[in-house]
């Protein structure tokens, strides 16, 4: 969640071009201004200073700190790697998009996490969209009642953003304007991390699935969001690179084995939660989820079916019939998809209908050499894809 004390000084900071994000964003805390008095100081920006004290905020806001601009010369000398119009980058052990670069490099140096900060984590298409949404109703269910809840109105992506998307889009001060506990969202490898995230309190949730599927649902999300004036990606292309681990934040394996060691140092720091698991067992692991968020379903709530309503309401049939995510988009300076490039297929096995049985073999002989006396697994457990086009936010 994003929310503005004044428009004005943004729109004026972020210079006259509109931001698709500040407008969703006023948007959406002026619809929680309707909600009032229902609605808790703790999900309200932090309290106003003094009139002198806002100015001088406002005054001092073009200070903030923002992604490195001396920093192009250091990237050019970085391997390229990726697919289509997605270049990546290696810095320090994993290829990162070459327009996020910056970002991570400011987040490194300059991010502050807070102790009681949650991160929902993934490696992109792994699930991170339904993970969202069943984190954040879950955390804010005794604030929203759930027949009026923000998700109904409101794509999972501006309910919870993305630190690599606060730094990018220059909104970093807004971030930490955010009531305490906050809500965000990282694509970062562990090992990039700041240590003020690794080295504090803050917690956890990362998503992991079938890499085969996940490369799949990247490459339709590719393909999708990808402008009319360049040419699709073969999905050969796609895999090579998914294989050589150069897509973007991979190698995938190497991404999940890094918080999947995290949460076995630390269980009560990083919840590692497998996709297809989730959807063998989403009430279960909802319970799970609400468990590790400090925040278990009472025995009232149980009784009145609450765990269920929020399973439902994160579910592929209700997110795909919703408005917001039909229409609307994400992303920011040079980086823009529509709300719809997310829903997809639900489920998994849609690899059957992309790869050969050669390349199906190769990718899962490189998972178990990569995975090999990790104690980690990733394959799907029977979960078949879900039927129709539009499908499913459960896989994006």
């Amino acid at each position: 969640m994003v929310f503005y004390k004044n428009t004005s000084s943004i729109r004026s900071s972020l210079g006259p071009r509109s931001n698709p994000r500040e407008e969703r964003s006023v948007t959406f805390f002026n619809s929680l201004m309707a909600m009032l008095p229902s609605l808790p100081s703790s999900l309200l920006p932090r309290k106003a200073q003094e009139e002198e004290e806002e100015e001088e905020e406002e005054e001092e806001e073009d200070q903030t700190p923002r992604p490195p601009q001396d920093c192009s010369d250091f990237i050019s000398t970085l391997p390229k790697g990726g697919w289509g119009p997605i270049r990546t980058r290696k810095y320090q052990g994993f290829w990162v998009p070459e327009i996020f670069l910056p970002s991570v490099m400011a987040i490194q140096k300059n991010f502050k996490a807070r102790p009681d900060d949650l991160f929902v984590v993934s490696y992109p298409k792994s699930g991170t969209t339904w993970l969202k949404a069943l984190t954040f109703a879950t955390m804010t269910r005794t604030q929203y009642p759930l027949a009026h809840h923000p998700l109904l109105s409101f794509n999972p992506h501006d309910c919870v953003l993305y630190v690599e998307q606060y730094f990018h889009e220059g909104l970093i001060s807004k971030m930490e304007a955010l009531p305490s506990p906050r809500i965000l969202a990282i694509h970062m490898p562990y090992s990039l991390l700041p240590d003020s995230m690794t080295s504090s309190s803050c917690r956890f949730v990362y998503i992991c699935r079938d890499p085969k599927d996940t490369l799949v649902s990247m490459w339709h999300f590719r393909e999708k969001s990808r402008p009319k004036t360049v040419e699709p990606t073969p999905f050969a292309e796609a895999f090579e690179a998914f294989c050589e681990g150069t897509s973007p934040v991979g190698p995938m394996w190497d991404h999940a084995l890094e918080y999947w060691r995290a949460s076995l140092r630390s269980p009560e720091r990083v919840l590692f939660l497998k996709y297809e698991e989730m959807m063998d067992e989403p009430v279960g692991n909802a319970r799970r989820l609400a468990e590790f968020l400090s925040c278990p379903f009472t025995e009232e709530e149980e009784k009145g079916g609450v765990v269920e309503d929020i399973v439902e309401l994160c579910s592929f049939e209700k997110l795909k019939s919703l408005e917001a995510n039909k229409m609307g988009t994400q992303g920011g300076p040079g980086f823009v998809v529509t709300n719809d490039s997310f829903f997809r297929k639900g489920g998994g096995g849609d690899w059957k209908n992309h790869m050969s049985p050669e390349m199906a073999r190769r990718l899962d002989a490189i998972t178990q050499h990569k995975l090999f006396e990790s104690g980690l697994t990733l394959e799907s457990v029977g979960v078949e894809a879900a039927s129709g086009d539009d499908a499913s936010a459960h896989g994006q």
